[in-house]
């Protein structure tokens, strides 16, 4: 089979693009490598066609499907500041990026077309765990092009008969995420930090929790979800653990597992950002058999002695 992956060059993207290859399969990426580096494509970027460009241009995304039989888009620009400093810029990659994406999917008649969706659909509901079905409720910028895009998904299955679905990431870590810049995520920031001696920043009172899930599910649930694509076709699947933690405790499990002791700093809460999030992965389960494979304490430690291998 042949996949196109946008977003190859990013963190999730290379995880894909990388299983895809391993297990035989024709792999082209497309990705502008504003937020992915082409590093972590080292070892098998020779084995894929890497298309160096921008999903907001529509004949580079129709030049990159030609051919494919799934999509798995994952190219978006994340980070809810970076969507609160700027949101014209994250809605035109977003959501025009997602919506040429699937036209140009739907012309191409791929089998299956998954979308990279998030958790900020939720907002900051008070309802755990949080079920595919529930309302959104979107608290910054970022959030509003993902629930937008979720829309475009059902609705090219719908309109269209194109098996378009989504799965719904919640919090996802582990090896080649970027600890560096002002919208890092959380666990390889904290990582690079305690590994320098410093002590990191958490915004609150760090009693917030987070369904922390580790990369290789989402891998799990990408192809399960193209194996599936006619059960699953009009379908925003959440994937996650079913677990959730607190950044008090993530911290700490971080430092014991680096062998340190630093307290973290308490700073302001952080505009846009949800209180708390926790995953009913039962349609996953239910559509394409998904199940967490390692948990994310698993992970955690697997993320934690990958980084101090590159250090």
């Amino acid at each position: 089979m042949k996949y196109l992956v946008t977003g190859a060059a990013g963190f999730i993207g290379s995880h894909l693009t990388e299983a895809l290859l391993e297990r035989g399969d024709e792999v082209v990426g497309l990705d502008d490598l504003s937020t992915g580096h082409r590093s972590n494509l080292a070892g098998f970027e020779g084995d894929l066609e890497l298309i160096i460009g921008d999903i907001r241009d529509l004949e580079t995304c129709k030049r990159a499907v030609a051919g494919c039989d799934y999509v798995l888009h994952q190219a978006a620009l994340g980070s809810v500041p970076r969507s609160v400093a700027d949101p014209i810029t994250s809605h035109e990659v977003n959501t025009t990026g997602t919506l040429n994406m699937l036209v140009a999917a739907r012309d191409a008649e791929v089998s299956g077309f998954v979308f990279a969706a998030s958790s900020s659909y939720f907002g900051d509901t008070e309802v755990l765990p949080k079920t595919d079905d529930m309302p959104p409720r979107p608290l910054s910028p970022y959030a509003v092009t993902k629930v937008t895009c979720e829309q475009y998904v059902k609705v090219f299955a719908s309109l269209y008969g194109l098996p378009s679905m989504g799965t719904r990431y919640f919090n996802i870590f582990g090896p080649r995420q970027d600890p560096n810049g002002p919208y890092a995520a959380v666990i390889p920031k904290f990582i690079e930090i305690l590994m320098r001696g410093d002590r990191p920043t958490i915004n609150g009172d760090g009693e917030q929790t987070r369904d922390f899930t580790y990369v290789e599910n989402v891998v799990g649930a990408n192809l399960a979800a193209c194996a599936n694509a006619e059960a699953a076709a009009g379908h925003i699947m959440n994937i996650a653990c079913g677990e959730r933690m607190s950044l008090n405790t993530l911290h700490k499990l971080i430092a014991d597992a680096l062998g340190v002791d630093l307290e973290p700093i308490h700073g302001p809460p952080r505009a846009g950002d949800v209180r708390d999030s926790l995953a009913d992965t039962s349609l996953a389960a239910k559509l394409i058999g998904y199940a967490p494979k390692v948990t994310s304490r698993e992970g955690l430690q697997r993320t934690v002695d990958w980084f101090k291998s590159k250090a």
